[in-house]
């Protein structure tokens, strides 16, 4: 695949942005939350884990422990038993309780807005930032990769790289930075709602026409159709 110019492809995942736009208006982060705090919570235990899955489970947490002082001070046994449906949940509620620890000793038990206070709290690395700041703060510091971020953006050749820290250089010298955390979102809900994983919708795809593996998957589709179609032919005139 020949490598485009960083202004061809800067144009290219502007005309996809604005479609993506268009066909999900109401983009959103869905990970259920009403605060900063919940916020960071749920994307701790997002890891590995679906949203569904999450809010499922959230929805009586958040019931139960309403504070950052409520998680610091929770039983330990009783804080893993509340998230015991999420995967790996004893060391994410270890990573809670730890973190709301640390909010209440080092920031008075309040959120911080910077990526450096977020990622020296216990459990929390670069996406989990990302997600709170410009989620819950509208704070464009950098860009989500998650799992759908990361196969889309090989799909639509916007990196070529293969780690979420380098991908999410790549993704920034392409996006206009106030659209970072919307950015995140539109790939989100294309992954989950066309562009799956092992049976991409290429054929009803919004972008297709902007995406070079969509191209090369309905090129080869439409081969093999033509195919299919002579050999019923050749075999209709032997009959």
């Amino acid at each position: 695949m020949a490598r485009e110019s960083l202004d061809t492809k800067k144009q290219r995942t502007t005309e996809i942005i604005a479609i993506l736009k268009a066909t999900y208006p109401n983009a959103h982060c869905e990970l259920d939350h009403s605060n900063p705090l919940e916020l960071l919570i749920a994307t701790i235990l997002s890891a590995q884990c679906t949203d569904k899955q999450v809010n499922i489970v959230t929805r009586d947490l958040f019931q139960k422990y309403r504070s950052t002082k409520e998680f610091a001070q929770a039983d330990p046994a009783e804080l893993q038993d509340a998230v015991k449906r999420i995967g790996f949940f004893r060391n994410k509620a270890k990573n809670i309780q730890a973190c709301c620890q640390l909010l209440l000793e080092k920031h008075g038990g309040e959120v911080p807005r910077t990526m450096e206070e977020l990622i020296s709290l216990a459990g929390v690395g670069r996406k989990t930032a990302n997600v709170v700041l410009g989620n819950a703060f509208n704070i464009n510091v950098g860009v989500v990769v998650d799992t759908h971020v990361a196969r889309l953006s090989e799909r639509l050749d916007f990196s070529r790289e293969t780690t979420p820290e380098k991908i999410e250089l790549d993704l920034q010298k392409l996006i206009p930075q106030n659209d970072w955390c919307l950015f995140s979102h539109l790939l989100i809900w294309h992954g989950r709602r066309r562009c799956f994983a092992r049976s991409p919708d290429c054929l009803n795809c919004e972008v297709k026409h902007l995406c070079p593996t969509g191209k090369k998957r309905l090129s080869s589709e439409v081969s093999r159709e033509a195919m299919l179609t002579s050999s019923k032919a050749r075999k209709l005139k032997k009959v």
